[in-house]
């Protein structure tokens, strides 16, 4: 008898602890203080933030002075390395996209609206459905933005549309379509020379692998796979990026998530997900039932 009792004083020495009771790593309770601070922001903060940041960085990219002979110095020597490298495809893919007359129509209304719709989108769909992790999802898309107005400061970049000789496509002129603030009527209030790095890319890549890794339905994950792919394709058929300005705006975005892991302690997919507030446990009754 004895020994039995030994031997269940010794077995629950040797259990280990509940989870509350075990020893979290210093890295983790850091990263799980900072998403527990911002589980869920005040959403007219949020809305009044990005309404902010939207409009300083327009007002920044489009106050940064519109160098056309630089940017289209730029954009010679940026066609002459793809030729180089052998990328130089650009030209071939707008033609062949223009003779389908739909296709390059859609491709128009793509990149004239997506950009916007799905990023705002997809915020709205991390803050109700992500808590935990949207301050960190928003910080790299800040991030990404706002290195990219280094970019079109200090190397302004006039798009394949826009090079003279290049024997570029202008799609949304060509077929009178409203598809880009940087053709027709809507050019005055664009900064035309602002195409590297391309945050039509970096902004389509952040939400491809926001939604790909906290997704939980496979045609989610598949779209947001498939998303800045197409985004990809039209930047490119439509002439209003080289494949260079792509490869820029996915540049922008490492950095970001860079930064946004060091700052949180761990990846977006890994930051962990604010959990129920703890009740206190129930007081036995007075009779002990």
């Amino acid at each position: 008898m004895g020994d039995a009792k030994a031997r269940i004083l010794e077995g629950r020495r040797s259990a280990p602890p509940p989870p509350s009771q075990r020893t979290v790593p210093a890295r983790e309770r850091v990263a799980a203080a900072r998403v527990r601070g911002a589980a869920r922001p005040r959403l007219w903060f949020e809305i009044l933030l990005i309404a902010v940041s939207y409009w300083t960085y327009s007002l920044i990219r489009n106050a940064v002075p519109e160098q056309k002979a630089e940017a289209l110095r730029n954009a010679d020597w940026v066609w002459r390395i793809e030729h180089s490298i052998g990328i130089a495809v650009e030209q071939t893919v707008n033609h062949a996209m223009n003779a389908v007359t739909w296709l390059i129509v859609a491709m128009n209304y793509y990149y004239a609206t997506l950009h916007f719709i799905v990023t705002v989108g997809v915020l709205v769909w991390l803050y109700r459905r992500h808590p935990g992790r949207y301050a960190a999802a928003r910080l790299v898309l800040f991030l990404t933005t706002a290195v990219a107005l280094l970019g079109y400061y200090f190397f302004p970049l006039a798009p394949p549309r826009l090079m003279p000789g290049g024997d570029f496509i202008d799609t949304v002129l060509v077929h009178d379509t409203w598809g880009s603030m940087a053709s027709g009527n809507l050019a005055s209030m664009s900064n035309q020379y602002a195409a590297m790095p391309s945050m039509h890319i970096g902004w389509s890549l952040w939400c491809g692998i926001t939604i790909a890794l906290l997704a939980r339905a496979r045609w989610a994950r598949v779209l947001g796979v498939l998303y800045p792919v197409l985004t990809l394709v039209v930047i490119i058929s439509t002439a209003n990026h080289f494949w260079l300005d792509a490869v820029g705006g996915v540049l922008c975005l490492a950095f970001a998530f860079t930064v946004a892991r060091l700052w949180y302690g761990a990846s977006l997919s890994r930051l962990p997900r604010p959990g129920p507030a703890p009740t206190r446990p129930s007081e036995p009754s007075p009779s002990g039932a």
